[in-house]
């Protein structure tokens, strides 16, 4: 009797343990198990593929017992095609789920909202990933994270390689269900994101310009930010009371941007931009900002992505424009190896209030790179400097409150606290440090700059304990080897691409006859025999010889193409129809003859509209008598500043008898969150090249940078214009070194440097 009494009050304890679990296979049955789920259920979604699978969720769990959708092992849950995710309700969990393969349309891949009248409250995601799970078009904006509602939490989710428009997370302050929301991101793994080549390139952006009043109090808490390099601003605060803490940001182009909103904290994070380009930290505009206890490692950006940038603000500025900056503290920090911080940023004729009551206090700047600490664009009157310490070897004269002292050795590796031998530290006010109590939970310390090396090393083991634990988001993935094909006929080529994985096709015949373009959608190289050139012919009519499509990556090497009979519009073109994906191009140790304008082909290379390149590289090749324009990216005229290629790299090359523009670029409008494009053109001979009709031979219009150096220019747009600048934002260009002879002038403006130029006359 015992015996039995035990095995059924086991059978009992089973049932009910059991009970409220429900396995579904389908989204018509996870539709029903949702509308029909209680409190404590916990909803288990088979592993497989769920493709074109549109869900939303709306039911009511408790705090003890939430409802729970739990993917049956973490991972293998795949949402694909066109696919997103609804919330609406409350205390909702969502675990274990994988976004790829797919897109969302105009719709957030995951929402925490289930219609306009039904937000989430006290729901969380957990361990889900989204990956690469873009609309298939650059300009077909959505966001990947919507929320709305109150007390929502995003942890230990992973997200890389968002590439179409829009901010990846978006907190959203519409109505007084979603303000004062309490929000928590906490250690997820923000991974890729490329230059999206515009703006809406955020990885988090909490409200926007017209709700920026509201006070949002989300708490952005131990993410790790990998290679965000999508524009100008990371993590895009527009709203008050948010906290940014605990944070690291790793070799990402961009900043954490207090853009609107009042009283917002930054502390506690790690900014390592290990020395590349663009890596910024903390950017400051508006009220009652605060910058407390950061750490910042050879970040490298300059201008508005300066590790630390203080901008002016316009007089009696609208709330959604440039509010003055004032009662800032900047206090504990520590800049290594970092480019010079930037007072004033922004300083034009719009903006022209410096900032004021700016306590910059007790923070270290210690640089053995630069000759600078800080660049100021206006007066300074208005920041309160007392406590600084600079190494003495900086040149730069410091204005008082910055002492300069010897530190206790010589150079510091990364993570090493650089301690000055003498403290002078700033003694803070009692309702300073009343006010720093509220806020941080503690006082101000009186010491100079970031002390807590065991923060630093527990930020660096969180970094391990970020994102979904089953997977490895930021392992690129190698790809399989390319196969070599020779191919004697286009046929032969267009069979070795029709499988799209990596391929070199070593090009064995002497003539190549398209009837359609060479279409490359993953790495291709073409290579032919040294010596030889090889003829190509397309009909008339056909838009390319080569089309780049997304995920291409086209290399011409080593290769001699005559173009004589190809009637197509385009010799190379990326793909028309606007890839979110983006493209590579290569053209190295190769030559390319006798294109013409006259047979239909128009240019070398052409990018059409919205498609991206990642880079563009032309290197070591010969150029002849190619009766066309060169290479041409000039479509994106919407004046947003969007462009089509990230890094334009042309060194090393001959160009002779070209007749068409030789390279043209446009970036238009005046937004200023892109860094690129970016435009090396170095040590190039162009010989007897011109442009129609008294046209420039080199356009630019909106490139950030411009290095043209060490090129000789020879009988190159006589009489007519040789460079053309037009910009409307600040950029850079370097003409320097180059050889002028019987060649055109530039047609420059005041971002234009010159230096060591030789100007001949025939």
């Amino acid at each position: 009797m015992i015996r039995l009494l035990s095995v059924l009050t086991g059978l009992l304890m089973s049932v009910a343990l059991y009970a409220g679990t429900i396995i579904v296979k389908t989204p018509a049955e996870l539709k029903t198990a949702a509308d029909k789920a209680q409190p404590g259920d916990v909803i288990i979604l088979k592993n497989g593929e769920w493709k074109d699978t549109r869900l939303t969720l709306k039911c009511e769990g408790t705090e003890k017992q939430p409802i729970t959708f739990k993917a049956e092992t973490a991972g293998k849950v795949r949402l694909t095609g066109n696919s997103w995710l609804k919330i609406g309700g409350s205390y909702i969990i969502v675990d274990g789920w994988l976004f790829e393969n797919g897109f969302a349309g105009s719709n957030p891949v995951i929402d925490f909202r289930a219609n306009k009248n039904t937000v989430a409250n006290n729901c969380r995601v957990t361990n889900t990933v989204i990956n690469d799970f873009n609309n298939p078009r650059r300009m077909d904006e959505n966001y990947w994270i919507s929320f709305s509602g109150k007390n929502n939490r995003l942890d230990h989710c992973s997200f890389r390689d968002k590439k179409n428009m829009g901010v990846l997370l978006a907190v959203i302050l519409d109505d007084d269900r979603s303000r004062e929301n309490h929000h928590s991101i906490d250690h997820n793994h923000f991974g890729r994101r490329p230059p999206l080549g515009s703006n809406s390139g955020e990885i988090i952006r909490v409200g926007v310009s017209q709700h920026c009043q509201f006070n949002s109090n989300t708490q952005i808490t131990d993410n790790y930010f990998e290679y965000c390099d999508g524009e100008t601003e990371i993590v895009s605060i527009k709203s008050g009371g948010n906290v940014v803490r605990g944070n690291v940001f790793k070799e990402s182009q961009g900043s954490v941007v207090l853009r609107h909103g009042d009283n917002n904290t930054v502390t506690d994070n790690l900014f390592l931009g290990n020395g590349k380009p663009g890596t910024g930290g903390v950017r400051v505009i508006n009220k009652g900002q605060w910058v407390v206890n950061n750490y910042f490692y050879q970040c490298r950006g300059v201008d508005f992505r300066s590790p630390l940038s203080v901008m002016n603000g316009i007089p009696n500025s609208p709330a959604h424009r440039y509010v003055q900056v004032t009662d800032a503290v900047i206090a504990n920090n520590t800049f290594i190896d970092c480019t010079p911080a930037s007072f004033c940023e922004g300083s034009d004729a719009e903006r022209t209030l410096p900032p004021d009551n700016v306590w910059l206090v007790n923070n270290i700047f210690y640089n053995n790179t630069d000759s600078l600490i800080y660049r100021a664009f206006d007066a300074t009157n208005g920041f309160n400097f007392a406590g600084n310490t600079v190494n003495k070897n900086v040149k730069q004269e410091v204005d008082n409150g910055f002492a300069k002292t010897p530190f206790n050795g010589k150079s510091y590796a990364l993570y090493a606290l650089p301690l000055p031998a003498m403290n002078q530290m700033a003694t803070l006010s009692d309702s300073l440090q009343q006010v720093a109590s509220q806020r941080l939970g503690h006082p101000l310390s009186e010491q100079v700059g970031f002390r807590d090396g065991g923060l630093i090393q527990q930020l660096r083991k969180n970094i391990a304990t970020c994102g979904a634990p089953w997977i490895k988001i930021n392992a690129t993935g190698k790809q399989p080897a390319a196969i070599t094909v020779n191919c004697r006929t286009a046929d032969d080529v267009y069979k070795a691409l029709e499988k799209n994985r990596p391929v070199i096709i070593k090009l064995t015949g002497k003539q190549y006859d398209l009837t359609r373009p060479f279409v490359i959608g993953s790495y291709a190289r073409f290579t032919a025999g040294a010596n030889q050139f090889v003829n190509i012919t397309t009909p008339a009519g056909q838009r390319s010889a080569f089309e780049i499509a997304g995920n291409g990556h086209l290399v011409l090497q080593q290769i001699r193409l005559d173009g004589a009979g190809v009637k197509a519009t385009h010799f190379i073109a990326s793909n028309h129809e606007g890839s979110a994906q983006h493209y590579n191009l290569e053209i190295r140790n190769s030559a390319v003859r006798n294109l013409s304008d006259a047979n239909g082909c128009t240019s070398i290379f052409y990018a059409y509209k919205s498609m991206l390149a990642d880079s563009f590289v032309v290197r070591n090749s010969v150029f002849s008598n190619n009766q066309c324009r060169g290479f041409i990216m000039d479509e994106e005229k919407d004046d947003k500043g969007y462009y089509n290629a990230e890094k334009i790299t042309i060194s090393q090359n001959i160009f002779e008898k070209q007749r068409g523009i030789l390279l043209q670029v446009y970036r238009g409008g005046n937004d200023e969150s892109t860094l690129g494009p970016q435009l090396t053109f170095s040590r190039n001979s162009i010989t007897d090249c011109k442009a129609p009709d008294n046209a420039p031979l080199f356009v630019f219009t909106g490139v950030q940078i411009t290095d043209i150096f060490a090129n000789q220019f020879t009988n190159a747009n006589p009489s007519a214009t040789l460079i053309s600048y037009k910009d409307i934002v600040r950029a850079r260009h370097r003409f320097a070194q180059n050889n002028l002879t019987g060649s055109g002038e530039l047609q420059k403006n005041g971002f234009v440097t010159e230096t060591n130029n030789t100007i001949n006359s025939h």
